[in-house]
């Protein structure tokens, strides 16, 4: 057994690493997070300093018995997790576990930290280890009790005023604040109508244009021409002046440098290949983790191939600079290389521990050295990384403008001119290699690549024409994946490691949505947006959030303690919460509209938000002994939608006629869609059908499809509720409690009932929300059990009885369980990690 026991969070980096430390040393994965809070009310408790009651987790409870195992047999163990907070974080939980269970007695505990997995950053970290940094954890240990007061104490209330089963996080609400704003800041626009005027000049060079700077002897600015009136009277005096010819009144040449973008960080990495690659932030950590951990490259082995993906430095080391210095010089030669390393300064006002930038174990391994090693995502990732960190060494570019004016006096005398600008490269430097990604073009950069013909002063240059153009002012555009990381990082919002979390939950919980590749938030998202904002404003603020991760970074470096920063957050936090939970309407918290009266019926309309979403309502519920409800139409909104759309819904349900043997065929809309239905036969619509312009031949055709696929579905039936099915991906075993595959080589249709319980009783049982089962069905399955199953081996009924007692016991405690305790459980399941 080896002396030494090393802990890292992943079995891939387990694998790489495994061969760099030799015999003496084994190396196992925990899997990620071993503990965390208690699921339920008190798991952190603010009466007795904020004492936290964790729990192994359940999935890696074989992992942490594994690590106990070799903790047992070893002399000296080193934690080697992450080297964020979090890493931290999960080496203290390991430390807390193995002295709990007695075997840190008699051991040396070792933290050792490394930014890439290479067998030199390896031996280094082992040869000089640390002891726990207690800063850290605190600060670790602060984060995810906040996380858990606002979540276990928020989303109840979440519960009441706005829908059952939502959840409000510390740190997604104000990135669902940032995303509701800006969707109400579009629907507020007022677009403005402005003109362009633009000069077509022809030259023996090549033809190239020039735009209209000054009118009416002043500066033209964006509104001067607002109608078409004004922009064709203005071109037609402009064009009497210039008489077929603009005379070039002045050339300006100017020469400018253009410095390379610093080597990445998390967010900049999440920015550049969400625009580049069209990655998704959480895409992207996915496949740098793996390029991180280690990649087989033939007989080299498992091989780190870039550094540490979750940090905020533009740091890099000495011998990282020498090397790509040295691959500069070899790839582009001495002249692409400047006098001195490049140094960039981190940018971000929140940055943590030092650590390097993302870049390249080694940029000697070039991408297209190591291609045929990776996957196509691995390759892209890699080679973005790679080119990015050579640029941010080499030299500046140098680029040239030219700025050519030409000035001419309308027919009243008065002064206009044009101006035509093009830049050129004069020395690409490191664009030879890279260029920056932006989310919106700048008015210079449509100028780069032009090139003007060579022009001087005096000289007349022929006038093709003179054209006005219309525009109209945009909104703002919606949150990319790339602008919403740099709005949070500017803002302050979350860390490296959480940008990609913070955007699955809100899409998670259906907060939002990507509209070609933007964010957009659902009417749900809307109700939860304004009401924290409207009701929990200080706990939605920008900087009240940064500042609080200020604070959470000054626990890290020792210079604040953590009881007394979650002391002053949870009194007025909880004070708030308690006020707003008796006092606040529910109709002003779902985001509730009256649009106006229903001409039929002379009732009022509203839109409000369901249980199952956003609906029309005709009719007051306090006045009304009968409501007509509708559902919106996909793509409606219930903050956007008109009485004139509205009543529309109520075309639903629409009768289309009768199939041949009598029965009525309708269409409508329900909780899972729009469907259509042929006497007692329902059939989901296609999503290419429109339940508002469906005939009759296309909703009979459905229905005649339902009935096929129900005629096919069931293979074979034993009688006693086991049944062999065809099923979406295709046939499988059930009765009704489990499912089990069936072996490839077997035949569905020739499967004996004894066949079918062996293969049942071997299959898991089903977990989540849809398998529970009421107690009446358990009862009735219990009746009809086969024989077969009878003379199952006892350990195996053992198994199902013991599992039908627990079953049995969770029915029994929910139906007596108090509805607030409902709420608070339903609420610890959506608390923050």
């Amino acid at each position: 057994m080896a002396k030494n026991l090393l802990i890292v969070e992943s079995p891939a980096k387990a694998k790489t690493i495994n061969k760099y430390l030799g015999k003496d040393f084994q190396v196992l994965a925990s899997y990620g997070h071993v503990r965390d809070l208690k699921p339920k009310e008190g798991a952190v408790d603010p009466e007795h300093g904020f004492a936290m009651k964790y729990e192994v987790i359940e999935r890696n409870e074989k992992h942490v018995d594994a690590i106990a195992k070799a903790a047992k047999q070893a002399d000296d163990i080193y934690l080697a997790t992450d080297l964020d907070r979090e890493g931290e974080a999960i080496s203290w939980h390991i430390s807390e576990i193995l002295r709990e269970r007695g075997l840190d007695r008699g051991k040396r505990m070792h933290r050792v930290v490394f930014s890439e997995i290479t067998p030199k950053a390896i031996k280094a970290a082992v040869a000089e280890p640390r002891q726990l940094s207690h800063d850290l954890v605190d600060a670790q240990q602060a984060r995810r009790a906040l996380d858990y007061l606002v979540g276990f104490n928020l989303s109840p209330v979440l519960w009441r005023k706005v829908q059952r089963g939502l959840s409000a996080g510390r740190v997604q609400s104000p990135a669902l604040r940032m995303i509701v704003e800006r969707e109400e800041e579009i629907e507020a626009f007022v677009a403005r109508e402005y003109w362009s005027v633009e000069a077509q000049l022809k030259h023996a060079e090549g033809d190239f244009t020039a735009r209209l700077t000054k009118l009416n002897g002043k500066k033209f600015e964006q509104f001067d021409l607002t109608n078409e009136h004004d922009a064709m009277t203005a071109r037609a005096a402009l064009k009497a002046a210039a008489r077929g010819n603009l005379t070039v009144s002045e050339v300006g040449s100017k020469e400018r440098k253009r410095r390379p973008a610093a080597p990445f960080t998390t967010s900049t990495l999440q920015q550049e290949a969400a625009r580049k690659l069209g990655f998704s932030t959480s895409r992207t950590m996915k496949v740098a983790q793996g390029l991180y951990e280690g990649v087989a490259l033939g007989s080299e082995g498992n091989v780190g191939l870039i550094t540490y993906m979750r940090t905020d430095s533009t740091m890099l080391g000495d011998d990282a600079v020498a090397e790509l210095r040295q691959v500069i010089s070899r790839e582009f030669g001495a002249k692409a290389m400047p006098d001195g390393p490049q140094v960039y300064k981190t940018k971000s006002k929140n940055a943590q521990e030092a650590h390097e930038a993302i870049r390249p174990t080694s940029a000697l391994r070039t991408p297209r050295e190591v291609a045929g090693f990776l996957n196509e995502e691995q390759r892209k990732l890699y080679e973005l990384i790679w080119k990015r960190t050579v640029a941010c060494q080499m030299i500046h570019a140098t680029l040239n403008t030219v700025s050519v004016e030409f000035a001419l006096k309308d027919v009243a005398g008065r002064d206009a001119s044009f101006r035509s600008t093009g830049t050129t490269v004069i020395d690409p430097g490191f664009l030879a290699v890279y260029e920056e990604g932006r989310d919106q073009k700048a008015a210079e950069d449509e100028d780069e690549g032009r090139r003007l013909p060579r022009l001087v002063a005096g000289e007349v240059v022929p006038l093709h024409d003179i054209l006005a153009e219309q525009h109209f002012t945009e909104p703002p555009p919606r949150f990319s994946e790339a602008s919403l990381v740099k709005a949070l990082e500017e803002h302050g919002i979350g860390r490296p490691s959480t940008y990609a979390s913070i955007i699955q939950v809100l899409l998670n919980r259906e907060y939002v949505l990507l509209d070609a590749r933007r964010f957009k938030p659902t009417d749900v998202g809307r109700a939860v947006g304004k009401f924290l904002v409207q009701h929990f404003t200080r706990y939605v603020d920008y900087d009240f959030t940064a500042k609080l991760e200020d604070e959470l970074d000054a626990v890290s470096r020792g210079e604040e303690a953590w009881v007394p920063l979650m002391e002053r957050f949870w009194q007025p936090f909880k004070q708030q919460v308690d006020e707003k939970t008796e006092s606040v309407d529910r109709s002003e918290a779902t985001g509730a509209r009256e649009l106006g009266v229903d001409p039929k019926s002379g009732k009022p309309v509203s839109v409000r938000l369901g249980r199952y979403g956003p609906y029309a309502q005709i009719g007051d519920k306090d006045t009304d002994e009968k409501l007509q409800f509708a559902s919106l139409r996909p793509g409606q909104s219930m903050h956007t939608i008109t009485l004139e759309q509205a009543i529309e819904l109520f075309k639903l349900p629409r009768k289309l006629g009768q199939a041949e043997n009598g029965d009525e065929v309708s269409v409508g809309v329900g909780r899972f869609g729009p469907f259509v239905k042929q006497g007692s036969t329902y059939a989901s619509l296609k999503p290419e059908d429109d339940p508002y312009t469906i005939e009759l031949p296309r909703a009979l055709q459905i229905v005649a499809e339902k009935l096929e696929m129900l005629a096919n579905r069931v293979i074979k039936d034993f009688g006693n509720g086991v049944q062999v099915l065809n099923g979406r991906y295709g046939a499988y075993i059930t009765d009704g409690e489990k499912n089990a595959r069936i072996p490839k080589d077997v035949e569905p249709k020739d499967l004996a009932e004894a066949q079918c319980v062996e293969l049942l009783a071997a299959a898991p049982v089903k977990k989540g929300r849809f398998a529970k089962k009421t107690a009446a069905t358990k009862k009735a399955a219990a009746k009809k059990e086969p024989a077969a199953k009878k003379a199952e081996p006892k350990k195996a009924a053992a198994k199902k009885s013991a599992a039908k007692k627990t079953a049995a016991k969770k029915i029994a405690t929910k139906k007596t369980a108090t509805k607030k305790a409902a709420v608070k459980k339903a609420a610890a399941r959506s608390g923050e990690a």
